[in-house]
């Protein structure tokens, strides 16, 4: 008798995960339930109005007319020719980059500087911290009322100082002469007091933040590699070029990328000390008075999307140039 040998059974189809996927869904609409708020207001806040600004730099839009443009009208390059092509554009732009890179790196300089100084304890340094953080954290309209109460050519004791201690012949307008005539060894040199003035501004006003960040990184460094390198015979020079400064490279390049993109689009500080007078119309001075003074908001959104543009490709080439090296240090 032939015995028969049953083959091996057909294994059962895997069960349908129904549970898995339907609890996966819910928690995908509890998420898009919980994250709709802050979307609805980034949409609102934001992206509507730049999609606003594009839409009303390439159409000729007045504030006469401003109730009647639209999103759709007659699109057109006017705004950004006649901007381009404007009596002052150039120089503006140019005294936007000079304004943001000596600012920037002004006040990373003094940042670092006070960073450094303040680095070993010791009585009362916790009070001298706090301190250098008002210039940060003063409302900037105090700020300048100051500053223009202190260099006022006829009550201000800047130019008291100047005439009583240091022998000037006259008091110096800071913030209303273009320039000022100073001889040095029998040259005389036309020097931008303005605008080195709205510079120095800048610098005092934005090196509490560079002098935050680099604190941080200055307590993260450690000892042992200052300490070796003191027995080593290290100089205080050695040591900062050959230890800290590598330390700090990182730090620095972010405080330079942020910085600058912040000083580029500044407004209030020029505005309030000079009104953009003197030398010191920056691009944002300029829209701010396309807008106001001429009520051409087509142009003045043209010219904005041009410096956002500009800004951009900024940023782009330095971020190709040097980001890589960052990333490796």
């Amino acid at each position: 008798m032939t015995q028969v040998t049953a083959g091996p059974r057909p294994s059962a189809a895997p069960p349908r995960r129904t549970g898995a996927s339907r609890k996966r869904r819910e928690e995908n609409r509890s998420g898009l339930l919980l994250i709709s708020p802050t979307l609805i207001i980034v949409l609102v806040a934001v992206v509507l109005p730049i999609l606003w600004a594009v839409a009303l730099a390439f159409q000729d839009v007045r504030l006469i007319n401003i109730g009647t443009a639209g999103f759709f009208g007659e699109y057109t390059l006017d705004n950004f020719i006649g901007v381009i092509t404007s009596t002052g554009f150039l120089s503006s732009l140019w005294t936007t980059l000079l304004y943001s890179v000596l600012g920037t790196g002004l006040a990373i300089g003094v940042g670092l500087i006070a960073a450094l100084a303040l680095r070993k304890p010791f009585r009362g340094r916790g009070a001298i911290r706090a301190a250098l953080l008002l210039p940060y954290v003063a409302p900037v309209v105090a700020a300048t009322f100051v500053w223009s109460t202190m260099l006022n050519p006829q009550y201000g004791i800047v130019n008291w100082v100047g005439v009583n201690v240091f022998g000037w012949e006259d008091p110096v307008a800071f913030l209303s002469a273009r320039w000022l005539p100073v001889e040095v060894f029998g040259l005389e040199i036309q020097l931008p007091i303005a605008l080195m003035t709205v510079i120095v501004f800048e610098g005092w006003r934005s090196f509490p933040f560079a002098f935050l960040f680099l604190t941080a990184r200055l307590q993260a460094v450690p000892d042992t590699l200052d300490e070796a390198a003191r027995v080593d015979g290290a100089t205080p020079t050695q040591r900062f070029f050959h230890i800290l400064l590598p330390q700090l490279v990182p730090t620095i390049a972010v405080l330079c990328v942020l910085r600058f993109i912040w000083t580029f689009n500044n407004f209030d500080d020029i505005y309030l000390l000079t009104g953009g007078g003197a030398g010191t119309e920056v691009v944002s001075v300029r829209v701010f008075n396309y807008l106001t003074a001429r009520g051409d908001i087509g142009a003045a959104a043209a010219q904005a999307l041009i410096l956002a543009a500009i800004l951009a490709i900024l940023v782009w080439a330095y971020l190709k140039l040097f980001g890589r090296e960052e990333e490796q240090a």
